[in-house]
């Protein structure tokens, strides 16, 4: 018997599991992926707050970024720079394997290449080896992200408004760090184009609502119109659905509770969710 399942692990069911097992607790950490390094579905922008109330090494951020820069439609842009560092790009497949380790050093079982098939109060039952595999559990933690199935079926609020968000890294160009925020209601319906750019590597990316966006479509044209900013050859793609009805009402009951972005902890306004994951 286990105390605690943690159904995902991305940050928030990292977080999740290292503080039950600091905690005594006998903890399993469940993924359907084999490996946490890929793939990664966020760009990975930490905000000042998180970095400075986590433990997030330096090694595993990017320069400070205080420079950020608006565009509108037609390219005219606002520069707006700030006092103190303000965001880091997190080096995020590097964050999981530093964060699976301190789950490790808290007793936390880890079951990779685990899908689930079904939970219900005292019970998990995953995928593995070919066949089922069942754990007995007192408590279940759905961090499995916006399309929860620990939601659905434990009977809890699920998602119901989504961006879809796409993007690809290249090596990132001369200068300075800086966010580059793009306003285009045509190519990012309902959000912006952004380029994230820490002197590394530039994320390029767009995000919109579903309905009649095309996120690959929308990528393509987004970098023709912003290659003079930041160009070349994609050395790595992500994609992923963002909730955005903010934080769900019923998260919680007796079998379970929802965390990250599984309970819809994801900033309405700026679609980030990675400061709400950690708390």
């Amino acid at each position: 018997m286990y105390d605690v399942a943690v159904i995902g692990a991305g940050l928030a069911g990292l977080c999740t599991a290292r503080l039950l097992g600091e905690r005594g607790l006998r903890v399993l950490l469940i993924d359907r992926k084999e490996s946490l390094a890929a793939p990664i579905q966020t760009t990975g922008i930490f905000v000042r707050k998180t970095w400075e109330d986590f433990p997030l090494p330096p090694e595993q951020l990017g320069a400070p970024i205080r420079d950020v820069f608006l565009y509108s439609p037609s390219l005219r842009r606002l520069h707006l720079k700030a006092n103190h560092d303000e965001f880091r790009i997190g080096r995020m497949e590097w964050i999981y394997a530093s964060m699976l380790d301190a789950c490790a050093r808290a007793g936390v079982r880890w079951l990779p290449s685990s899908p689930l098939i079904d939970c219900e109060r005292g019970r998990v039952v995953l995928a593995r080896r070919n066949g089922r595999e069942t754990f007995n559990v007192r408590f279940i933690v759905g961090a499995d992200g916006a399309r929860s199935l620990v939601a659905q079926q434990l009977g809890l609020d699920r998602n119901s408004e989504f961006l879809v968000g796409f993007e690809e890294i290249v090596r990132a160009p001369a200068g300075p760090p800086a966010l580059h925020c793009f306003i285009d209601p045509r190519l990012a319906p309902g959000y912006i184009g952004w380029i994230a750019a820490d002197g590394e590597t530039a994320h390029i990316g767009v995000a919109g609502y579903r309905n009649g966006f095309e996120p690959g479509k929308a990528l393509d044209e987004f970098r023709r119109r912003v290659k003079h900013i930041a160009n070349g050859h994609a050395i790595e793609r992500r994609g992923g659905l963002i909730p955005v009805n903010g934080v769900l009402k019923t998260i919680a009951s007796g079998s379970g509770l929802l965390v990250g972005d599984a309970a819809g902890a994801v900033s309405p306004l700026t679609a980030g969710g990675l400061d709400g994951a950690m708390r």
